[in-house]
């Protein structure tokens, strides 16, 4: 059998990045499937006429689909 190397996240929580289709802050993170997985919460716009509905504003994607803010 290899060595093993231990995996070491590439963004923090409360760090800003960048994705595809907008930005916001890293919320929470873990190793699954051999990926990192981040949740982010982007920033709210204008509360609609109707209120809002519980967490409509967590994205949930791969390392590699974020960039540094």
């Amino acid at each position: 059998m290899g060595a093993t190397s231990i995996e070491i996240q590439r963004f923090k929580p409360a760090q800003r990045v960048r994705f595809v289709g907008g930005e916001g802050i890293v919320r929470n993170f873990k190793f699954e499937a051999g990926a990192w997985k981040y949740t982010i919460e982007m920033p709210l716009g204008t509360e609609p006429d109707f209120g809002r509905i519980g967490a409509e504003t967590m994205v949930l994607l791969s390392e590699i689909e974020l960039r540094a803010a």
